[in-house]
């Protein structure tokens, strides 16, 4: 996310009331999660464990928990609490505002497209020229769409990510202010539920198919062409390259890419980034050699034990 203008080290630690390390002037550009970070962001961190990674990140600030020895050409934002300042400055610069309107007087709609009734259009919102959203469809604010989209009855673009930190008193939740952007010639299907970036966009790219009732969580990015069948559930942080082809009840883990051009038949759970230009099943998922190998060793199991028994006998 980046903010409106340009922010001082000292304006930002005066918002959420924390400490600062560096000079007071220091730019401040916006604030990231740490896979999307760019100079000039911040980014919090709340566990030791991460420390190395968030001070060694492209982040420029740091919200930490915990004064420590600042890279060069950094700055600090010392905070007791990390992640409750972060949703301080979510809530600053990306608040939620309550719409009493179904499709908002900020929202820009292109020419010959068609808005069925029922369907809600939020602030800011962009779609495009030539598009049709069915009736029940809810867009939420900032979402970006683009040309010659269908977007069916019941869908949800731009949900909150699902994202918590545990708390003695219950589930604390990260608040959203990214977006989603739908791409030209992109179809989604009935149902289904695309989440907001936490601070950056959701995306899916040129010419990809999704089928009804699919979920795809936040920053996950779904590259161009790609055929997603239904009730497949993809976690947040993902990227899906070109031309990949998933089928139905596909469940991907967060984090991870998938190749181009890669396949996975229906039913797989994927664990680990996949390769391209191949084809997946499976629990955990692998590739249909090593599937069919690994098949074929465990068919065999009744034999050998057999063949162990007789061995025994003999013995």
């Amino acid at each position: 996310m980046k903010f409106p203008q340009e922010y001082t080290l000292s304006q930002i630690a005066e918002l959420i009331g924390c400490k600062f390390v560096g000079n007071a002037d220091f730019k401040v550009l916006g604030m990231n999660e740490i896979h999307v970070v760019e100079p000039g962001d911040i980014v919090f961190v709340d566990h030791p464990k991460y420390y190395d990674k968030a001070l060694n990140s492209a982040a420029t600030i740091v919200l930490i928990n915990m004064e420590v020895d600042c890279p060069q050409g950094k700055a600090l934002l010392v905070s007791d609490d990390p992640f409750r300042d972060f949703n301080k400055l979510t809530d600053y610069f990306k608040p939620f505002k309550a719409s009493n309107a179904t499709v908002s007087l900020s929202a820009k709609i292109g020419k010959n497209t068609v808005i069925q009734p029922n369907s809600f259009i939020g602030h800011n919102v962009t779609i495009g020229d030539n598009c049709v959203i069915h009736s029940n469809v809810s867009i939420y604010d900032d979402t970006v769409v683009g040309d010659h989209v269908t977007i069916h009855a019941g869908t949800v673009l731009g949900a909150n990510a699902f994202y918590y930190k545990k708390r003695s008193e219950g589930y604390d939740r990260l608040k959203s202010g990214g977006r989603v952007v739908i791409e030209d010639h992109v179809d989604i299907g009935a149902a289904c539920t695309i989440d907001r970036g936490v601070t950056a966009d959701t995306k899916i790219c040129e010419g990809t198919k999704i089928d009804n009732q699919v979920q795809i969580g936040h920053d996950t990015v779904i590259g161009k062409k790609c055929l997603i069948a239904s009730q497949v559930g993809v976690a947040g942080c993902v990227v899906v390259e070109d031309e990949v082809t998933i089928w139905g009840q596909v469940g991907i883990t967060s984090g991870i890419t998938i190749g181009t051009k890669a396949v996975i038949s229906a039913k797989a759970g994927v664990s680990k980034s996949l390769e391209g230009h191949k084809s997946y099943f499976g629990i955990p998922a692998d590739d249909f050699r090593s599937k069919y190998k690994e098949l074929a060793s465990i068919k065999k199991i009744p034999e050998i034990i057999e063949s162990l028994k007789k061995l025994s006998k003999n013995t």
